[in-house]
């Protein structure tokens, strides 16, 4: 058993009322100080071909909220300003980092954003005030939230969040101490994600994909088909718009449901899991949105923090490494196995596999000699 420093995320749903026009406001100011940062440091690349630093940036905003055209931006909070000049500041770096990794494709530099459209802010120490109840203080205006669970952790940063679908959440980041326990079930398992079902297991477990935007596209496609309909700027635009996010809402938080179920399951049974490392952006090239409805992504991702606090390995295995086309009994390897053929006879030991199934084991058995963390 050991201790173990994480970072998690708890979040809780504001009651709907009237003052929550107040974060609307608040989301304008960001979107609004976002627009007017692009705008000047496309403005400077321009003229001289240089990025302006996060930190430089901070300082000009800082200078600008004097000015009587920017006062109102004091409304916000510094804090909140800031992060939103880090925003900026990370994304360019994501872009610019993707222009140095040409393996993984284009990747667009942040863009100008409707008020509608910027969806949260972030406060650090300053601006917010917990009380014992659920009970918060935004930037001197009281809200309550729906507290299904209790915190446990020191609060690092506080997010206030507008969805979509017109709902509005506070999201604390919490930093807390969680107690890793030693293996239990001595068990290993190799997974091969897939179309055919969602996970096959080293163990001849087949665990199908419950599709779930697949099921829902009749709702999704009347949703769109009743928002082309509706004459823009109009209020039964506005709630056909609605509509339509919360279909994709629905999708999402069922499809999240199942992802943590399936995953504790798995880190309950086995104490090292060996999967393979996809890429995904190739995988959506080919297959659109089948690839995007079984969210290979978002499962690992879960996984992973699932394993953490049970105390499971998680390894990958190379993208590159053949899995498929290595027979698991000899070490065979065929090159000319094509997608379509579900099962195949080693030609060397004439083991009847089934592609899935040796796939998984392969992963295994790779992943335990490897031991690469995920």
């Amino acid at each position: 058993m050991k201790y173990l420093n994480v970072v998690q995320n708890y979040k809780y749903r504001l009651y709907d009322s009237k003052r929550n026009r107040f974060i609307d406001a608040k989301l304008k100011i960001a979107a609004e100080i976002w627009n007017h940062c692009i705008a000047l440091l496309r403005m400077y690349y321009r003229m001289t071909g240089k990025y302006i630093s996060p930190n430089r940036m901070k300082v000009y905003v800082t200078r600008l909220k004097a000015r009587t055209k920017y006062t109102h931006w004091n409304e916000l909070g510094s804090q909140a300003i800031q992060d939103v000049v880090e925003r900026i500041g990370r994304s360019y770096e994501a872009f610019f980092n993707h222009i140095k990794d040409k393996k993984n494709g284009r990747k667009a530099p942040p863009k100008f954003k409707k008020a509608s459209n910027y969806s949260s802010f972030t406060l650090k120490q300053a601006g917010w005030k917990l009380h014992d109840d659920n009970h918060i203080t935004l930037m001197g205006k009281d809200f309550r939230f729906i507290k299904h669970r209790e915190m446990d952790g020191i609060i690092k940063t506080v997010t206030v969040k507008r969805t979509s679908t017109g709902k509005y959440f506070v999201i604390f980041c919490v930093e807390r101490t969680i107690v890793v326990p030693d293996a239990r079930t001595g068990n290993a398992v190799g997974l091969d994600f897939g179309l055919k079902s969602f996970l096959t297991t080293s163990n001849n477990d087949k665990i199908p994909s419950p599709e779930w935007y697949k099921n829902a596209l009749t709702d999704i496609r009347a949703a769109h088909k009743n928002l082309s309909h509706k004459v823009k700027g109009s209020n039964n635009r506005r709630r056909a718009k609605r509509e339509l996010a919360l279909c994709y809402e629905y999708v999402s938080n069922i499809r999240e449901d199942w992802f943590y179920k399936l995953a504790i399951d798995l880190v309950k049974q086995y104490d090292i899991i060996c999967i393979e490392d996809l890429n995904i952006d190739a995988m959506k090239r080919l297959w659109g949105r089948k690839i995007s409805d079984l969210a290979f992504s978002e499962f690992v991702s879960i996984l992973k923090w699932e394993a953490l606090k049970h105390g499971t390995q998680v390894y990958k295995v190379d993208r590159f490494y053949p899995s498929s086309k290595t027979c698991s009994c000899c070490g065979y390897v065929k090159h000319g196995l094509v997608l379509k053929d579900r099962s195949w006879r080693c030609p060397n030991c004439g083991k009847e596999l089934d592609r899935d199934v040796n796939a998984a084991i392969n992963i295994l058995t790779e992943g335990l000699k490897s031991k690469v963390p995920a």
